[in-house]
């Protein structure tokens, strides 16, 4: 059986570079070879001329989240590891040189709403569906997301989305500035584009140094953010959430 399709999809025109998430078994799900390939690319985009990346899924979704069926990590040092390689590509995006707008088509939950959360735009079509369910495997938000949410939306609807799991349409995520702009579907790609057009026609410097100022204190957020779940991947919780998952059935946390 050939092995499913995992991949990022970089295009290039003019000095918009489009990353697309192509993995269409997990609807996007953002599996840590995606992560690594996201980090390349960027990397790649900094001595290449460009100067706005736009961020998007294939297959009518953005990002279904982290990929469960990958969360091998066993014991604290293990999810120390995976913490430190994945916030690599985090703070790229965060203090890269050059804005990001993301695309959302279709879901954008979990790791997919903290990929959102860390870019500087975020246009999502009519159909979107947004939310942070990480409690129900029993993890905490992660990939920066307790700092870039409440940066977004304020400490307060901070607290409802990740504690309550709640599952917001596109309009009720433009309400509360979850997202920027709501356009119909199909569209948010071809309009997250034209908004890097523009920011890559500015002058880059001051771009540069206007993002990284406003995300100053995701490094110490990052820090502690990783020894919580490297701590919350080592519990007895987080295995019984994992399996339910998996299995398809509702959890039974114990605290432990």
């Amino acid at each position: 059986m050939d092995a499913p399709v995992m991949r990022v999809v970089a295009e290039k025109n003019g000095a918009v570079l489009t990353l697309t998430l192509d993995y269409p078994a997990r609807r996007n799900a953002l599996a840590m070879p995606l992560r690594k390939e996201i980090e390349e690319a960027l990397e790649a985009a900094s001595v290449d001329g460009t100067r706005a990346v736009v961020i998007t899924g294939a297959g009518g979704h953005f990002c279904s989240g982290g990929d469960i069926s990958g969360m091998d990590a066993r014991g604290m040092m293990a999810g120390r590891d995976r913490m430190r390689r994945t916030h690599r590509f985090i703070q790229t995006l965060a203090f890269g040189n050059f804005p990001v707008v993301a695309a959302v088509e279709g879901y954008c939950v979990g790791a997919g709403l903290s990929l959102a959360c860390i870019s500087d735009t975020v246009i999502a079509s009519e159909t979107a569906k947004l939310g942070a369910g990480f409690g129900k495997i029993g993890l905490m938000a992660d990939l920066g997301l307790p700092f870039t949410l409440p940066q977004r939306i304020g400490v307060a609807k901070a607290r409802q989305v990740l504690l309550y799991h709640k599952q917001f349409t596109a309009a009720e995520a433009l309400a509360i500035d979850l997202v920027d702009e709501v356009v119909p579907a199909g569209q948010a790609l071809a309009v997250a584009q034209e908004r890097a057009a523009f920011l890559a026609e500015q002058a880059p410097t001051p771009m540069a140094l206007t993002r990284q100022m406003l995300a100053q204190g995701l490094h110490d957020a990052l820090e502690t953010e990783r020894h919580f779940q490297a701590a919350l991947f080592a519990t007895e919780d987080f295995n019984e959430g994992r399996e339910a998952f998996l299995g398809k059935r509702a959890p039974a946390f114990k605290g432990v």
